[in-house]
């Protein structure tokens, strides 16, 4: 017996497969209970929030939708209101993201959810669900990188540290979290507008979108001892020939590019290292992990305060406007209450 109501409200977009061009329709609807996939875990949804992905899985072009009708969101975070497993209680407040949510498995754009109690996060104490979502998989993603950088051997003591896009989600984030850890952290951005605010979160210093994305030498001169890139190709190629010998690059984005043109060189001459972030696949035992330090030592600073909230109703504004590269901060989706 489901805890879920029989019918409840979200956002859906459904391929009308005999339009010429294929065309996406998407909206707020009643959605039947009795259509979502089996899972271990009902949760009742208090939030959710706006990742590229969300944006692409309601394109007809975004090839990343794989089942139709969908419901997006790749990350939600709210009550549980029945579970199978003893370890995740009725009452408790829990996040889940990644895997297969929102892409080829209906995600956080609902009023409830049901999904596999492997994909659970129980929430730490101190992070509240809009906490969560404020984070979200765009914030854990950020929180990856830190991890993965200081892994490595990185500390505060080696040099400034670059992050790329840095007025997005992953970019601002990870700006925060490398600030109050004590690094020196400049912000690459094409938004000239968002200087005020990237200070305020900790920048020591702003780089233009031109100063990373014109060709350069093979290898310029050493600057950077380590940087998160969130763009892609439009600003890797510079990361990387302009790395410190033996740092390393924690990539995640592609909003600027898929097609990666470098050379050898920063690999062979300085030892540097490209380190791919994958959020969507990582273990839960690891994922809990992480959320965990999310609560504590890597929590952001002004957790939440510079979110743009956005409900059900008025979501369609910032998933256009993820895709349009208007992105200031973190949009947040108020699902329930």
């Amino acid at each position: 017996m489901s805890a879920i109501p029989v019918t409840f409200r979200a956002y859906v977009a459904e391929r009308e497969a005999n339009a010429d061009p294929v065309t996406v329709e998407r909206g707020v609807r009643e959605f039947q209970e009795a259509d979502l996939p089996d899972g271990d875990v009902e949760i009742r949804v208090a939030w959710s929030s706006v990742n590229y992905k969300d944006g692409l899985a309601t394109r007809a072009d975004g090839k990343v939708a794989r089942i139709s009708p969908l419901i997006p969101g790749i990350d939600l975070a709210g009550e549980v209101v029945s579970s199978i497993d003893p370890d995740i209680t009725v009452g408790s407040e829990v996040l889940a993201h990644g895997y297969d949510l929102g892409v080829a498995r209906h995600g956080g754009y609902a009023e409830y959810q049901r999904v596999p109690a492997g994909w659970v996060v129980p929430l730490a104490p101190g992070l509240s669900p809009r906490d969560a979502m404020s984070i979200g998989t765009a914030g854990f993603t950020a929180a990856m990188s830190v991890v993965a950088l200081e892994d490595r051997g990185l500390s505060p003591a080696d040099g400034p540290v670059l992050v790329t896009g840095a007025s997005g989600g992953v970019g601002g984030t990870a700006l925060a979290i490398l600030a109050d850890r004590g690094y020196e952290v400049w912000a690459a951005t094409g938004k000239p507008d968002e200087a005020a605010r990237l200070r305020a979160l900790g920048a020591a210093g702003i780089l233009t979108r031109d100063e990373v994305t014109g060709e350069g030498r093979p290898l310029e001169s050493e600057r950077w001892a380590g940087a998160i890139d969130a763009v892609g190709a439009a600003t890797l190629p510079y990361v990387l020939r302009s790395l410190k010998t033996g740092a390393a690059v924690a990539a995640s984005g592609n909003a600027g590019g898929v097609k990666l043109e470098t050379t050898v060189f920063p690999f062979i001459l300085r030892g540097v290292a490209l380190l791919g972030m994958d959020s969507v696949t990582m273990p839960i035992r690891r994922r809990r992990e992480l959320w965990d330090r999310l609560a504590t030592d890597l929590r952001p600073r002004d957790l939440g305060r510079h979110a743009t909230e956005v409900t059900l109703d008025t979501l369609e504004v910032a998933l256009d406007g993820i895709l349009a590269g208007s992105a200031r901060g973190r949009w947040i989706v108020r699902v329930g209450g």
